[in-house]
């Protein structure tokens, strides 16, 4: 398999390669020789749980995003403004699909997924947070999750997990959300309150604020 993993952000240039990193350099040769044209082969780029790019011709999952080649070099596509709205329309099937199965309002999941990541199925938290709703690799697995970027895998485990929460705080929506951010050892390490860290604090604000307004303009 052709890849390479660096720590720096590189631009890939197709024709200047004395500017590049050494080792990116064998890596563009490489994909020449495969592809039998020089630069023909498709290039994408994934971002690691540690925060390390790598490029490759054969990507693994949907993580991967497929750079564009443009008179710059090769390029992330430019995300287009208010995507969000765009990705709420595109995910919601799914997300009332997924509240329904699990028996949760998809108003919730619609705050959830909001405030986790914007609608964007391709995010990735400084912590490692993967997708729509920001799974950690450890709760991706614990869910059976074998692709955190596939949106319908990503929303079934953060809505198991969330409704797994509701029952563990008896119904008690601050608690789940609470821990859904912390962690459920946290909440109890405090005695089932939230914790006294400001970013739970804001997030569960936030949530519960949405899914408020949500059910406001629902009824509307």
């Amino acid at each position: 398999m052709n890849q390479l993993i660096t720590t720096k952000k590189t631009v890939l240039k197709p024709t200047v390669c004395k500017h590049l990193h050494p080792t990116l350099c064998v890596f563009i040769v490489l994909l020449s020789i495969t592809a039998g044209k020089a630069y023909s082969a498709e290039i994408y780029r994934y971002i690691d749980p540690q925060g390390r790019l790598v490029f490759t011709d054969k990507p693994k999952h949907s993580g991967y995003i497929r750079l564009h080649k443009t008179s710059r070099g090769w390029e992330v596509p430019v995300a287009k403004k208010h995507s969000w709205k765009h990705n709420r329309k595109r995910f919601s099937t799914t997300i009332e699909r997924m509240a329904e199965q699990h028996d949760l309002p998809p108003h919730l999941l619609h705050a959830i997924i909001m405030v986790e990541s914007a609608y964007d199925p391709q995010a990735l938290s400084s912590a490692g947070a993967q997708g729509l709703m920001q799974l950690m690799p450890a709760t991706a697995n614990r869910f059976g999750v074998n692709d955190s970027y596939n949106p319908t895998q990503n929303i079934r485990a953060g809505a198991t997990y969330m409704k797994w929460l509701l029952t563990l705080f008896e119904g008690d929506l601050s608690l789940a959300l609470a821990a859904y951010n912390a962690g459920e050892n946290a909440v109890k390490r405090y005695n089932n309150r939230i914790p006294p860290f400001k970013e739970t604090q804001r997030y569960v604000k936030k949530v519960m604020g949405l899914y408020e307004k949500y059910l406001v303009l629902a009824n509307s």
